[in-house]
């Protein structure tokens, strides 16, 4: 064994012995328990950064552990290679958004390599291929036949720089999420997929995920958002647009006596009609579309209005409700009618104070206590006043009541609604999977049928930041079938469709049948154990369970949900902030691999923070690691060098040995419980640093006493196997094991080994400790009480006192009560 450690030259041969056996390839095997890792797959961005690294390195951890364990760990990695960076890149580079792809994935994929994951690399997928997406738009094609995807003319958020439809998650304060840009509103015909048809599911289900993050789940369940609330109608008093009355949604009933006036979205059919003769109203209307639509974005935004000069009728008085147009209203959500009640919603108060229109309190606080409605709104529940008949209810009954006498006029009825809306998937970039429907001359839509699957994404193309090529392209957009002139859509995709069902793929990668082979698919999911950040709390972790529920009722997979366990990490942090290139606090993974070597960092990164916890970067924690690695090493080979050891028959040890091997027994049973059940892999870190400390203290070197430094190295080396798997490699071997670390099964505690012959207790003197005393574990009360008493401390607190009576807690404490 070499003396010194030299991660240079031992990482890349360990790497390469992984490479040669085929280390992580695996199959299905049903005499064994299998084990489904993943994290969240990157996007081809050119290098990993240090978010990329943590992230990765968590989940390996946690695949070789449980390898170690006997399961069939599958761990695969891939590309999420479509979307609008490659776009911008190309412009900026002079190429085409696949070439520049690739070429990030052949880099990004050496540079997994060089950190020693454990992936297994015949599964690799990127979903810019062909071969992926092709069953993507073969399951969007299924899914148009059942009636689950639409097309409509539908206001969008636009982002006017990238010239694309962003989802409402996707606007960020008003601007595009990527851009930065401010998003404006646009309609223009949109595909969707009925997400809303598995609303109840997705909510209900999330009671079943008892191992994701509670604030995953809280964040799911309010952009569902279910609400049990009244349908109600307000006549007209005559029709406008083909319309009769205007239908409201509310989930405050109770406050429909305090009506003022009804707010219409710019987009309404009775703002419309009547912006035709109101060349004012147009004018407004037109001022409307320059925002972004996303309930967010219209929450922040200053609230402007404008007067109709129509009035509806109140379902339940008659008195005339003037109706306005209001920015902050969206056509999208509900039927595009509010009812506004200024007393009690702080929205509606500050455009009625704005625009002078009534504010009228019926709803009082049930402590008894006055609200100043001069200030702001009373937007809590109470008791109904000023409401005629409904005085004196609370809100449940007057929920009902007015509920009731609305039904019983034929003007309103209780429902059930959702706030999620339909996933609106187009998108009008170039780079992504072509959205698989035909036109024909009349416009009517046609599905493209399964044998001219997959429509073909041409990748040698030029870019120039405005058209998209293949809208650009008459040649591309035409095409026929059975005879007859069509064309083709020229939207793709939004970007997480690809992400929706990867993990799903993963299990069978290479199955050209069919989008999967369901019997690969349901032995390897659901995926046991996902890792990736919270910012993917709504988006792609709400898109994918959808996916999959799909997947499920077309048959091709037999469980319900996609992931059983979920683990957000934190972010990277250097210097109190969040790195990035804009703040220009980076660190280059690549930098520190080549310094340091890759088992640091993957140390570092484990070691420096709990995974949910955000981490702070340390040049000196860094080093600090590489240190440790090196001590490690120093250690194996000091060891080797004092000769071969004993017999491991650890009887009547000396006091020395029995303490130590009670020391190893005790890490290894703390590191099995933070691996396996808390996953706080630092404190499991840090206790193998402490075994080694105790290591370095031993001072024996007899046969005896090198088996039982041995038991201790061969355990700290185990346990340290799936942080940092190339000097564990090599140290195993070192120490005379011929098979691979790692297809070495986890060490088990020998229960014998954590007996211990004394224990220590604390002795309190009222209250207050005073001393700590050894005693036979098995020691009786009344010698425990003995000692206790005769402690120098103790004595010389209790003197000149009486003590009045002492009280034991077994292998804790003595508290001597004295006065």
């Amino acid at each position: 064994m070499q003396e010194h450690y030299h991660p240079e030259t031992l990482e890349p041969a360990v790497q390469q012995y992984w490479q040669d056996n085929k280390s992580f390839s695996v199959n299905e095997d049903s005499d064994r328990e299998k084990y489904y890792c993943l994290a969240m797959f990157p996007y081809p961005s050119g290098k990993l950064h240090m978010g990329h690294v943590r992230n990765y390195t968590i989940t390996d951890v946690i695949s070789r552990f449980q390898r170690m364990q006997g399961k069939n760990v599958l761990q695969p990695m891939g590309w999420d290679a479509f979307g609008l960076p490659a776009e911008n890149a190309a412009i900026k580079h002079h190429t085409a958004p696949a070439a520049w792809t690739y070429s990030n994935i052949d880099y990004m994929k050496g540079q997994l390599q060089s950190l020693g994951f454990g992936y297994d690399w015949s599964r690799e997928l990127a979903t810019c291929s062909a071969d992926y997406y092709r069953w993507e738009q073969w399951f969007f094609t299924r899914l148009y036949r059942k009636g689950l995807v639409y097309r409509k003319t539908s206001a969008v958020n636009w982002c006017p720089k990238d010239q694309t439809v962003l989802a409402n998650e996707q606007v960020v304060d008003g601007c595009c999420w990527r851009c930065d840009s401010p998003v404006e509103r646009k309609e223009i015909p949109q595909w969707f997929i009925r997400i809303t048809a598995y609303a109840e599911e997705l909510l209900a289900a999330l009671d079943k995920l008892d191992n994701w993050p509670d604030q995953v789940r809280t964040m799911q369940r309010n952009w569902i958002g279910k609400s049990r609330g009244v349908d109600m109608h307000f006549p007209l008093r005559q029709p406008i647009a083909g319309l009769d009355g205007l239908d409201v949604y509310t989930t405050r009933p109770d406050t429909l006596l305090g009506v003022t006036y009804l707010t219409l979205a710019a987009e309404h059919p009775v703002s419309l009609a009547l912006a035709e003769n109101n060349p004012a109203l147009a004018d407004f209307i037109a001022s409307c579309r320059q925002q972004a639509v996303s309930e967010a974005s219209v929450a922040t935004l200053e609230k402007r209005g404008m007067d109709t000069g129509i009035v509806a009728a109140h379902p339940i008085t008659g008195e005339p409700v003037p109706v306005w147009v209001g920015n902050y209203v969206l056509m999208d959500y509900g039927s595009g009618a509010v009812m506004a009640v200024p007393a009690h919603d702080q929205r509606d108060w500050e455009f009625a104070r704005k625009y002078g229109l009534a504010i009228r309190q019926v709803i009082a606080p049930t402590s008894g206590q006055t609200c100043d409605l001069e200030r702001e709104a009373f937007v809590d529940k109470g008791v109904l006043v000023h409401s005629g008949d409904f005085d004196g209810l609370d809100f449940e009954g007057a929920f009902d009541a007015i509920a009731g006498r609305l039904a019983d006029s034929g003007r309103g009825r209780v429902t059930t609604n959702f706030r999620l809306r339909d996933w609106g998937v187009s998108r009008q970039r170039y780079w992504g999977a072509p959205i698989p429907m035909l036109y024909r001359p009349d416009g009517t839509e046609i599905p493209v049928p399964d044998h001219k699957l997959p429509v073909l994404l041409p990748e040698d193309v030029s870019i120039d930041g405005v058209h998209s090529p293949i809208k650009a392209d008459p040649l591309w957009r035409r095409d026929v079938l059975d005879g007859e002139a069509v064309e083709r859509e020229t939207d793709t995709f939004d970007t997480f469709m690809e992400s929706s069902w990867y993990y799903a793929r993963f299990t069978c990668a290479d199955y050209t049948g069919g989008m999967l082979d369901s019997a690969r698919a349901n032995y390897w999911l659901p995926v046991d154990q996902y890792v990736g950040g919270i910012e993917h709390a709504i988006l792609h972790l709400l898109y994918a369970r959808f996916f999959h529920k799909l997947m499920r009722d077309e048959g091709l997979v037999a469980s319900d949900e996609p992931f059983t366990r979920l683990l957000c990490q934190g972010m990277v942090l250097k210097d109190g902030a969040k790195m990035s290139k804009s703040k220009g606090n980076t660190v280059d993974p690549q930098g520190l691999i080549d310094q340091y070597g890759a088992d640091t960092v993957r140390l570092f990164t484990m070691f420096a923070a709990p995974p949910e916890q955000s981490l702070e970067w340390s040049d000196e924690g860094v080093a600090g690691a590489n240190r440790f690695l090196r001590k490690l090493w120093r250690a194996v080979f000091a060891h080797l060098g004092r000769g071969e050891p004993g017999a491991a028959r650890f009887v009547d040890l000396p006091e020395n040995l029995r303490n130590l091997r009670r020391k190893t027994h005790e890490t290894l049973a703390k590191v099995s419980h933070d691996f396996s059940q808390r996953q706080t892999f630092n404190t499991a870190i840090a206790a193998v640093m402490e075994l080694l400390n105790d290591l370095s203290r031993l001072d024996d070197s007899s046969a005896l006493g090198l088996a039982v430094e041995r038991e201790a190295l061969e355990t700290a080396t185990l346990l340290l196997a799936p942080i940092v798997p190339h000097i564990s490699h090599r140290l195993w071997r070192e120490m005379g094991h011929e098979e691979a670390i790692i297809d070495a099964p986890w060490p088990v505690v020998d229960q014998g080994a954590l007996v211990r012959d004394t224990i220590e207790m604390v002795v309190q003197v009222n209250g207050k400790v005073r001393a700590r005393i050894q005693v036979a574990s098995n020691a009786e009360r009344q010698t425990v009480e003995a000692s206790a008493l005769e402690e120098q401390n103790v004595l010389r607190f209790t003197e000149g006192l009486t003590v009045r009576k002492v009280i034991v807690v077994p292998n804790k404490l003595v508290n001597v009560v004295a006065s």
